[in-house]
């Protein structure tokens, strides 16, 4: 697929799948809402391998490896464009090699900037402030992390490539990592509160046009329901409840049905003629469990027309 012949000063943010879904939500959401489209694809081969297989009906089914998906957004006012990664997965040999391919690959495209989002799990509790933390890797961004009201990290780690992309891009490069926090005892559950602090505090650094609306009230409902369940486990805990209450991640998806795959068709519909509604379809296929079902087709929508 063809990429842009320039870029005005580019930034890249890089996201993968982790605790509380902190970083991959923040990106689909800004994917969507910033109208993205498809600038090139990372090859999966030599990083990614099947350790598993999955069995329908007898029948052994040839999966597909893990994509490592960047997207671009041009920016109107000629600030920093966007260069957003997507990977499904982190690669299971050689992330160092990885990284330096993808390093490689943002700085042919002019990028001097990266940025990696990630989660970090507190006794925080869900109805709580979703704080955000920071890390930088040059003098400068952290004063600018600092400036904007973002907790910076005293010591710790940054564990798999959200940490090892930036130890790669130090070397001639601005970023940093900007952290959600999420409640610890929740943190396998998707926490979209923390990446609406996320989102907030990057558009706060680079001044990039987001509307929240959607990703705030995801937000208040997922914060309603694990705070009610958590005081639910404080009363059983006290003994003021003697059945064990379900815990959230044990609730089985809603079976799909006729009607469900209609409405599905419908909100593809919409986002063909508006990607800024497609979080809004990948929150239904994500309650609906379909997903990766969908997948593919869902990351078409945002091919360059």
């Amino acid at each position: 697929m063809s990429e842009p012949e320039t870029l005005h000063d580019p930034w890249l943010i890089a996201v993968w799948p982790g605790m509380g879904g902190v970083a991959i939500s923040a990106g689909y959401y800004l994917m969507a809402k910033l109208g993205m489209h498809l600038l090139a694809e990372l090859p999966a081969n030599g990083y990614f391998e099947h350790d598993y297989i999955e069995i329908k009906d007898g029948l052994v089914v040839r999966k597909r490896l893990p994509r490592s998906l960047l997207f671009v957004w041009q920016d109107p006012r000629q600030h920093h464009d966007l260069v957003l990664f997507i990977g499904e997965a982190q690669p299971v040999v050689r992330g160092g090699d990885f990284c330096r391919k993808l390093v490689e690959h943002a700085s042919s495209l002019g990028v001097s900037c990266v940025f990696t989002f990630a989660a970090m799990a507190t006794r925080m509790r869900p109805a709580s402030e979703s704080h955000v933390f920071g890390a930088a890797v040059d003098k400068e961004t952290l004063a600018d992390l600092d400036t904007t009201g973002i907790h910076l990290m005293k010591q710790g780690e940054i564990s798999g490539l959200n940490g090892v992309l930036l130890g790669t891009a130090a070397a001639g490069m601005r970023g940093g990592c900007l952290l959600g926090e999420i409640p610890h005892v929740f943190s396998q559950i998707p926490f979209p509160k923390a990446s609406l602090a996320v989102l907030g505090a990057f558009t706060r650094l680079t001044s990039v046009p987001l509307d929240f609306r959607e990703l705030r009230e995801h937000a208040q409902s997922v914060e309603r329901t694990l705070e009610a369940f958590l005081e639910r486990m404080e009363q059983a805990a006290a003994g003021h409840e003697t059945e064990a209450a379900a815990t959230p991640e044990a609730s089985e998806a809603p079976r799909p049905g006729t009607i469900d795959r209609h409405h599905v068709e419908q909100l593809f519909e919409s986002a063909r003629n508006d990607r800024s509604r497609a979080y809004e379809l990948k929150q239904e296929l994500d309650r609906l469990g379909l997903f990766a079902e969908y997948e593919d087709r869902f990351l078409d929508l945002f091919k360059e027309s």
